[in-house]
């Protein structure tokens, strides 16, 4: 997801804050936030009232607290979306769960990641690239592993801010291009 500035300066405060009582609090913070997202990002209405320039930020508020407390929501948290509201920036809560999170990754010196492969990778061999990923990067990866039978073989890297492509489609298509500059 796209991060906005305003939505980073936002995960930066909120996690300035947290960071002052230690790691745990901002691990709660961090699934406060991602609960309040989702709620916000599965309801296409909730949203669309959010982003309405005509509903006032009182009503925006009360929305947001009658929400936080279904989803029990309080602290620290609560007074951030409530802010956001305020603020006509709700919308962007995604954006600054996802900041938030980036920022909580690199306190704990995790990198996330994707692999794709033609075929699925058996345990053993999902826990040897996590191992070598780790070794070489000095961060702990968080990876998904994806099957993407359109690569034909080979692997497809991304991890963090590298992109290594090692698929047989990418070295056909660059054996195609060489052929066709007649090298």
């Amino acid at each position: 997801m796209r991060s906005s500035i305003a939505a980073r300066r936002y995960a930066r405060a909120l996690y300035s804050l947290g960071r002052e009582k230690g790691l745990p609090e901002l691990e709660g913070y961090a699934a406060a936030l991602g609960v309040m997202s989702a709620a916000l990002g599965e309801s296409p209405a909730l949203r669309s009232l959010m982003g309405n320039p005509v509903i006032s930020a009182a009503e925006k508020t009360s929305v947001v607290d009658t929400l936080a407390d279904r989803l029990k929501i309080s602290g620290p948290v609560l007074n951030f979306c409530r802010l956001m509201a305020d603020n006509k920036r709700l919308p962007e809560l995604p954006a600054a769960a996802a900041a938030f999170n980036a920022l909580l990754d690199a306190e704990k010196g995790v990198a996330r990641g994707e692999i794709y492969t033609a075929t699925a990778l058996d345990e053993a061999k999902k826990a040897e690239v996590i191992a070598t990923l780790a070794e070489k990067s000095g961060r702990k990866p968080a990876l998904v592993f994806r099957v993407d039978p359109s690569i034909l073989g080979g692997v497809v890297l991304k991890f963090g801010d590298m992109v290594m492509d090692a698929s047989l489609r990418a070295q056909l298509s660059i054996l195609k291009d060489t052929i066709k500059k007649g090298e």
